[in-house]
């Protein structure tokens, strides 16, 4: 079992086109809206792959075109539900019966041996998502020229081998594939989005554990600019809209201070106790540096019904209590059970109760994880007759990759991503009873540091007045001050210590 660390596919030794057999069927799944012409010239490319024709279907996704599509050799399904490329990818992939989804547009060039090029990972592991080796160009037999985006990234990240976390930001639908079981595992396309819905994707699929390989050898043609080349200015506008709450790794997205996002970035996990120590831990969770936070309360909720009862003496009575506490607040959701995973959240936390977070213990734990990538990162809280009480900081795609093999899962997370144990008082971690409680309005603070700011801004304009002021002096005829300086240098020094 050949074990990828991080993104680093490089251990993987594909077969050489021609030189192998393969068994994986595939589905290439094309969205198709006002391409005939397009979509003709990718067909008869299809047609010529040197992949097993008995291996290989065409799933056409009709996206509403009059009249519907007939096209031969393929499989057409209307899309009934939505519209747009995410409604259109996610109905192609839901009627495929292969191994593995490919993706491809309806306006590619396709090399005969594309698909070969792409099936090779997929026969080596079953978590690689594979992207072609896409060149635009202007007219059919031209070289072309990758997009400037993809060329850069490659380029920077050693072909993504060096990408860690952020290699899923070349997932594109022009041509990938993925395995079937693993596409659907992440949920599918989200048939809502009709742009951008394949980089959210391949953010899902980081989370599932998928490791990205860019192959140069599964060569493909776009004829003419991509709509990114032509209106990049307006698409970035229009994606980022929504990419914020959808992808909690686009940091600068998420500048609020305060908003709830749809997509936590740390999902803490906290097991439902008293009422008094749950509470600290979880507004603990809620009340720090990282906005983006959110709470599964694990307790047995289902026991909680409405029949009569005596309110001050009920057995379930802190239950209940919690639930009335937590009820309206949209960060926090009630769990049975500890979710297997806290996806798409990239982070789980797993917090026990009556621990109690500091202000920046989030932030600071997950910057801790990030500077090495690691996998897991336990942190000790305390020592007693039953062994080390713990909280754990997960990532998510980590342990979701860890699933997917054979082995001890917390093994297999430190050799693919790293782990490290950290004390818990060096991180602001405390008992409920020793915390201070989480007070204070971090808008005021941030109000009363604007005004600092502006203070300092006042003082510095009047330091470099009288900066200024000592450079004219002191380039003026000395004159006798009667306190041993040359003119009113010597006041005006003592005037700019003063001033800092």
């Amino acid at each position: 079992m050949t074990l990828v660390r991080h993104n680093d596919y490089g251990a993987l030794r594909p077969p050489v086109i021609g030189a192998w057999r393969p068994t994986l069927r595939v589905s290439v799944v094309i969205p198709a809206r006002d391409c005939a012409g397009t979509l003709e010239r990718t067909m008869a490319g299809l047609a010529r792959q040197t992949y097993p024709a008995e291996l290989l279907d065409v799933v056409i996704a009709d996206d509403g075109n009059e009249p519907p599509l007939d096209v031969p050799g393929a499989r057409v399904v209307r899309v009934t539900d939505g519209w747009g490329r995410g409604a259109a990818r996610q109905a192609g992939q839901l009627a495929a019966t292969g191994d593995v989804i490919h993706w491809l547009d309806s306006d590619m060039l396709l090399a005969d041996d594309h698909i070969e090029a792409h099936m090779r990972w997929h026969h080596l592991i079953e978590y690689a998502v594979v992207i072609g080796d896409t060149r635009f160009v202007a007219e059919p037999g031209e070289e072309g020229v990758q997009a400037e985006y993809t060329r850069k990234t490659l380029e920077s990240t050693a072909r993504l081998k060096e990408a860690g976390a952020s290699a899923y930001l070349l997932h594109t639908g022009a041509s990938t594939s993925v395995r079937t079981d693993l596409l659907r595992a992440a949920g599918g396309v989200d048939a809502s989005l009709d742009m951008a819905e394949d980089t959210e994707l391949g953010y899902r699929l980081a989370q599932a554990g998928a490791v990205f390989i860019p192959d140069a050898e599964a060569r493909a043609w776009h004829v003419g600019p991509s709509t990114v080349m032509l209106r990049e200015r307006e698409v970035h506008r229009h994606n980022w809209s929504y990419l914020g709450d959808l992808i909690p790794d686009l940091r600068w997205l998420r500048g609020h201070p305060r908003r709830t996002w749809r997509v936590p970035y740390v999902r803490v996990v906290v097991a439902a106790t008293t009422y008094e120590e749950t509470r600290a831990s979880v507004d603990s969770a809620l009340a720090g540096t990282l906005p983006d936070a959110a709470v599964t309360l694990v307790g047995p909720w289902d026991e909680l019904t409405g029949e009569r009862r005596s309110n001050l003496d009920d057995p379930l009575l802190d239950l209940r209590l919690l639930r009335n506490l937590y009820a309206h607040e949209p960060r926090v959701v009630f769990a049975q059970s500890v979710p297997a995973s806290a996806a798409p959240a990239p982070f789980l936390l797993g917090l026990p109760s009556g621990w109690v977070l500091g202000a920046d213990t989030l932030s600071r734990l997950v910057r801790h994880a990030g500077r090495d990538q690691l996998g897991l990162v336990s942190v000790a809280l305390a020592e007693g007759p039953s062994g080390v009480v713990a909280a754990r900081l997960e990532r998510t795609a980590a342990f979701a990759r860890a699933s997917l093999l054979e082995g001890e899962a917390d093994d297999l997370v430190d050799e693919m991503f790293g782990s490290e144990w950290v004390s818990g008082a060096e991180y602001g971690f405390a008992t409920a009873d020793e915390a201070e409680p989480p007070a204070g309005d971090p808008a005021k603070w941030r109000a009363l540091a604007g005004e600092r700011l502006q203070e300092v801004k006042v003082l510095r304009a009047e330091v470099e007045r009288l900066s200024a002021e000592v450079e004219r002096l002191s380039a003026a005829p000395p004159a006798d001050d009667g306190d041993g300086g040359r003119g009113g240098l010597g006041s005006l020094i003592r005037q700019l210590r003063s001033a800092g």
